[in-house]
């Protein structure tokens, strides 16, 4: 039999007599159960802060990162508005027209009405002169007004990558000529978010049966 006796209490840990076969933890002496037990409490309570406060951190960081993706879209807009090329240049990814990816969409009613004069349109066409930098180009060329009105923003990024999409209305010379949802695919630089691809649809009075 082993004695307890003499020992301090916090020393109090050795095993006291039981049946073969019985649970080590019912080994133990009441006073080492219960600083056992406050032991694994404390434990659970430090886990429980640590996730809480990463997770704090990284809803912060999510939050901090979507303001930043949607501040791009905001900067792109103005830029096309006020025919400002060096920073409409400065959102994309590159400054090469064929390492940004530009690709329109028609919508199917729009398509059918240009297939009654050219019955080879399709609905996706690469066209080499329509890229990113081709509509700053035509923008800043332009005496007239030039303006693209972007609504239903919504992001998705894991503070990485990203991809924004929204409806827009495109504006020249204060009309309305297309309009449809457009997505943007981004990633995040030394230097910022940028924009590495464009897609979007096209709908114009075509899609709506005008001439």
């Amino acid at each position: 039999m082993v004695s307890l006796a003499g020992l301090p209490l916090s020393a109090q840990v050795e095993l006291a007599p039981v049946k073969p076969g019985t649970s080590k933890f019912a080994r133990l002496t009441p006073k080492a159960n219960t600083m056992r037990f406050r032991h694994l409490v404390s434990a659970f309570l430090l886990c429980t802060l640590f996730v809480g406060c990463h997770s704090v951190t990284r809803t912060r960081e999510r939050l901090e990162d979507t303001r930043a993706i949607e501040q791009v879209v905001e900067s792109f807009a103005r830029a096309l508005r006020e025919k400002n090329k060096p920073l409409y240049m400065g959102l994309f990814f590159s400054e090469k027209a064929d390492e940004i990816g530009w690709q329109y969409v028609s919508e199917d009613r729009r398509l059918a009405h240009i297939r009654q004069t050219k019955p080879d349109a399709i609905k996706a066409r690469r066209i080499p002169g329509n890229h990113f930098i081709s509509l700053i180009d035509e923008a800043v060329a332009t005496k007239a007004s030039r303006d693209e009105k972007f609504s239903n923003v919504s992001v998705d990024t894991d503070g990485e990558i990203a991809s924004v999409s929204f409806d827009y209305e495109f504006h020249a010379d204060g009309k309305k000529t297309n309009w449809g949802r457009e997505m943007w695919q981004l990633v995040r630089t030394e230097t910022g978010w940028k924009i590495f691809s464009v897609v979007y649809t096209i709908r114009d009075e075509l899609s709506t049966g005008g001439d």
